[in-house]
């Protein structure tokens, strides 16, 4: 398949199209919108119709029930039978020094490169984005806000036998579209191994035949719908955050309208506005990188201390963090109509913020150099705070994660962005966290060598290349440019 062999021309090695085709014509569309609030919400109704129309189902049942997967008797891996999709394994982590040095947890191990593609074209000068309402099984309500195109390799090659993947000729280099997009990013560090996609934003002026559960929205709409509970994906997010508002043009809208916060925000998107280089922070992930000394070794499931196979279920024996479960789908819309998997049930609901400031006018978040066993390097920048409360709630406070505390106990006026959004609905099932964007002083994090203020105008210089940024991360950076836009939902 050519799918593979796009160019790259969003990575760090630079672009043919350009940070200014992003900033002139990408960062407009958000930062002037015609959409009402009413306009928006009746968005999120179309979507929900959609939603009840969908003939999809899926039902949790014992792992042992699943059809066409089985529990590897030589290397007690789960895995599908015919070798393909993505098997779950044990994972035993040593990390010296570290709050819990050593553990073990059940991983998805995916060894395929996805595809999160999203095919964009301007109608009346305001670009639209290609958004599918597509069903995922592990989704709380079903139907969610998609990327045109969001697959696996083994989707797009069909080794499941089912259907062609709809739009994936529009990523494959067709003649009359142009990459605006296209970089590697991880995906979650605690429950993949290694795991990335590739996120890919192509611009067409061809007409598109518009299939069943598709849809043309506003760049910026799309944005703003992350304003409403479990609506846009995570793959939608990501791809997102990657679209590179940054410049002094962007910066320089910081003058229309009167919101304080916003003029910060827009200014912070502006690289003259920064007080050190990008390369600082880079080095400051490469120090913490070479740093750290990490084992990880591949162990049978039945081998992880503190988790049990019992009743169709791999989970931890305290009751706690996640689950390894079954489920049967029936989804009548999708390349193939029924299926069965496994999938990684969480416990609770995760609280994923960032905490920002405003210093000398520009607005800067404080990120965190997060240690995570999934992911490549090990360390990527990520959210002020990201956890379960529910896994810390039998410790006391000096043993919850910094600045947990005061993520909890913000104010009103302190809280710019509030909303529950879902994990990736194909191997997660029903994980949720509240996301949130909180104002708080800039001396806050001083002393902590594992956390830094940045701008967006560094986040969008590091979202260029691979593996930087943690996916939760970007989550917030997508709903920090959604807030972009004076229009209030």
């Amino acid at each position: 398949m050519g799918i593979m062999n796009i160019p790259h021309v969003g990575t760090v090695s630079g672009s043919t199209l350009g940070t200014s085709f992003v900033r002139d014509r990408y960062a407009d569309s958000i930062i002037q919108v015609d959409e009402s609030g009413e306009s928006l919400r009746r968005y999120r109704d179309v979507l929900e119709e959609i939603s009840l129309k969908c003939d999809a189902r899926s039902f949790r049942i014992p792992l042992d029930d699943m059809e066409g997967w089985v529990l590897d008797p030589e290397s007690g891996f789960l895995r599908h039978e015919r070798g393909f999709f993505f098997s779950v394994e044990g994972l035993r982590i040593s990390i010296p020094g570290a709050p819990v040095p050593e553990w073990g947890q059940p991983i998805i191990n995916q060894a395929e490169v996805g595809l999160l593609g999203i095919l964009v074209k301007e109608f009346s000068g305001v670009m639209h984005c290609l958004m599918q309402a597509k069903y995922e099984p592990g989704n709380v309500n079903g139907t969610q806000l998609s990327p045109t195109v969001q697959a696996t390799r083994s989707n797009f090659t069909r080794a499941h036998g089912g259907k062609t993947v709809p739009y994936l000729e529009y990523f494959d280099g067709r003649p009359g579209t142009n990459v605006v997009l296209d970089v590697d990013q991880s995906e979650q560090g605690a429950w993949f191994y290694q795991k990335t996609n590739r996120n890919v934003v192509v611009e067409t002026k061809d007409e598109v035949e518009l299939l069943q559960g598709f849809l043309w929205i506003p760049l910026a709409v799309v944005y703003r719908l992350l304003a409403f509970d479990d609506l846009v994906n995570m793959p939608t997010r990501s791809v997102l955050a990657c679209l590179l508002f940054i410049g002094e043009g962007f910066g320089e809208a910081a003058s229309v309208g009167s919101d304080d916060f916003r003029g910060a925000l827009l200014r912070s998107s502006n690289p003259r506005r920064t007080r050190e280089r990008t390369s600082d922070i880079v080095d400051w992930i490469s120090e913490r990188r070479a740093g750290l000394t990490a084992t990880l070794e591949r162990v049978r499931l039945d081998e992880l201390d503190g988790w049990s196979y019992e009743n169709g279920t791999v989970s931890h024996k305290s009751g706690g963090f996640f689950s390894v479960v079954g489920v049967d789908v029936e989804a009548g819309e999708r390349e193939v109509s029924r299926w069965s998997q496994p999938m990684i049930e969480p416990r609770g609901t995760g609280i994923v913020a960032f905490l920002t400031s405003r210093i000398d006018g520009v607005l800067h978040v404080l990120i965190h150099a997060r240690v995570e066993p999934g992911l490549m390097g090990f360390v990527e920048l990520a959210p002020t705070v990201q956890c379960t409360p529910e896994n810390y709630e039998h410790l006391p406070p000096s043993a919850w994660p910094p600045f947990l505390e005061e993520v909890r106990e913000a104010d009103d006026a302190q809280v710019r962005f509030s909303s529950v959004l879902s994990e990736e609905g194909g191997r997660f099932r029903h994980a949720r966290s509240r996301y949130l964007i909180v104002e708080t002083e800039p001396s806050t994090g001083v002393g902590h060598r594992d956390y830094r203020w940045v701008t967006l105008a560094h986040l969008a210089d590091l979202l260029r290349r691979s593996n930087y940024v943690n996916v939760q991360a970007r989550s917030l950076v997508a709903c920090l440019y959604s807030l972009a836009d004076p229009l209030k939902v």
